[in-house]
């Protein structure tokens, strides 16, 4: 007889800064925690994040304004009910962070707090420097431990166990022995980050391969937004050197780009130069790049001295120089990359997905609070916010009078597309170059028909999933194939989604896209063969 699943009062899975929040908060009204995590305890892409956290907690500054901000750079589509949530709760979390034991920089006693692009105000909070990521990931993963809460390491959620149409715990994959097992829980939260690795280049660490969008959308949730992707303008480009991010908060003390002739161009394009909105800032990189017939252009902040850049970069000045650049007196050559998933598990302000008992915080959800284009360290803020609400409401009883979050009538579904008889069998580096060209910082119909149809066409060829590379695999084509099908549904641009051939936002398009595993599929005319077209940008 088979033994019954080991129960928990909560399980997480993912340990970045959303996870390890709330796993804690968790902790801290006695609940009995699982996190699974399916590389080490202190592998998540929260420990990436240079620039820091945004609140609004400095002389001059309003939740108010903070919030202008952020639906500006929305580009139409921010929930504002969420975002005031995001920015009235700021001040209250970062007292949590520093409860547990982060250590934000300060100056003569006061916080230290940095200008990025697209903010009215300084509202920038760091930890290290341009460490604040890591240094938030290592309190708490540390914390975490201390603290006695249960963490299984290099296991993977297989799927969401479901009964009676809500969920009951997980199936899991121990990487390492190959053995599944099913853990108990009427709460479960995923925290799995973004699905950054869908493209060829970009910020995200390995482990960003979109396995909770993956498994909320075949577990019957609604997903949401996945056409926008936030491409970072600034990241190293050097011949056979790994991708490494140079944060925004660089252009926020001052840095200007130039392309190769020596030209500063940001201005031409907006006003805001180089603390214009990310989407801007990448498109115009990429524009000064096929201008000029190069893979770069350059980063200037020479400006200020060797000190002070070692003071508040450490970590980009000793990666530039480990590659022969001083950032004090040479520029750095950058390009972009693929940086944040505004799109994710549709929830609400209480972290709810549409399956009863399924719950979803961070990058891997979507609160709405970014539309189609995330302000600078909002995601951080993020995190922290809702993933506090989500554990108010599970062990306070908070938000137990709002509605359930209810399924969209206008969800979508995958279509079924033909088995393509080239070009060849799935591998994750074929998708992350098709994702790249055709699907990328700028896109166009042809392309993105093709992208689908090929996306399409793998999933019926898609190899059976028995490891960690194969599951990654797996969900990497079901994020991919959900951000083409959107991205070629919207046809205008709007925020970081930009197609030549709808160049203008347009009012009719100004909702979001929804993608259910049962609702009807997208109807798809034309299901022949699709040639292959030039890619829009040599990138």
């Amino acid at each position: 007889m088979t033994a019954a699943p080991e129960r928990f009062d909560i399980i997480v899975v993912g340990s970045g800064i959303a996870g390890l929040y709330a796993a804690l908060q968790a902790h801290e009204h006695g609940a009995r925690v699982l996190v699974v995590t399916k590389g080490g305890i202190e592998e998540a892409g929260t420990r990436y994040a240079q620039g820091g956290i945004a609140a609004a907690v400095g002389p001059g500054d309003s939740p108010e304004a903070h919030l202008r901000d952020t639906i500006e750079a929305g580009a139409g589509l921010v929930d504002e009910d969420a975002a005031r949530i995001l920015v009235t709760e700021a001040a209250a979390r970062i007292a949590d962070l520093v409860r547990y034991g982060v250590h934000f920089d300060a100056t003569n006693g006061e916080v230290s707090l940095g200008m990025e692009a697209a903010h009215s105000a300084a509202r920038i909070l760091h930890a290290g420097g341009d460490a604040t990521g890591l240094m938030i990931e290592l309190s708490l993963s540390s914390l975490a431990q201390r603290e006695g809460v249960t963490i299984l390491e290099h296991t993977m959620a297989e799927r969401i166990l479901t009964a009676g149409g809500r969920a009951t715990g997980v199936e899991v994959l121990d990487t390492r022995t190959g053995r599944l097992r099913e853990y108990a829980s009427d709460r479960v939260v995923l925290a799995t980050g973004g699905a950054g690795r869908m493209y060829r280049t970009t910020t995200n660490p390995e482990i960003s391969t979109g396995d909770g969008v993956e498994l909320a959308y075949t577990g019957g949730a609604e997903v949401m937004d996945l056409e926008f992707t936030q491409f970072h303008p600034t990241v190293l480009r050097i011949p056979g050197v790994p991708v490494f991010l140079i944060s925004e908060a660089v252009r926020g003390e001052g840095a200007q780009l130039f392309n190769v002739r020596g030209e500063r161009f940001m201005p031409k394009y907006d006003p805001r130069a180089e603390l214009a909105p990310r989407d801007i800032v990448a498109r115009a990189t990429v524009a000064e790049m096929l201008a000029t017939g190069s893979d770069h252009v350059l980063l200037d902040i020479t400006d200020r001295d060797r000190a002070w850049l070692t003071a508040r970069f450490p970590q980009i000045f000793g990666t530039c120089l480990e590659h022969g650049l001083d950032m004090s007196r040479d520029r750095i050559p950058v390009s972009p990359g693929a940086h944040y998933s505004m799109g994710g598990v549709r929830t609400n302000t209480w972290g709810e997905t549409t399956v009863p008992g399924l719950f979803a915080v961070g990058e891997v959800a979507c609160t709405g609070v970014h539309g189609a284009n995330r302000l600078a360290s909002n995601s951080l803020l993020e995190t922290v916010v809702f993933a506090r609400r989500t554990v108010a409401r599970l062990f306070e009883g908070l938000g137990a009078d709002a509605p359930p979050l209810a399924p969209t009538l206008e969800a979508h579904s995958l279509p079924v597309r033909p088995a393509l008889s080239s070009p060849g069998d799935p591998s994750s580096t074929d998708l992350r170059e098709l994702m790249w060209t055709h699907v990328g910082i700028e896109r166009d119909g042809p392309g993105l028909a093709y992208a689908a149809a090929v996306l399409g066409g793998w999933a019926h060829r898609l190899p059976a999933a028995v490891d960690r590379p194969t599951r990654e695999l797996r969900s990497l084509l079901v994020c991919a194939r959900l951000a083409s099908e959107a991205a070629l549904l919207r046809e205008e641009s709007r925020g970081a989604h930009y197609r030549r051939d709808f160049p203008e936002p347009r009012e009719e398009w100004r909702r979001h896209l929804v993608f259910r595993a049962d609702a009807p599929p997208i109807e798809v005319k034309n299901l022949s063969a699709v040639a292959a077209p030039a890619p829009v940008a040599a990138r």
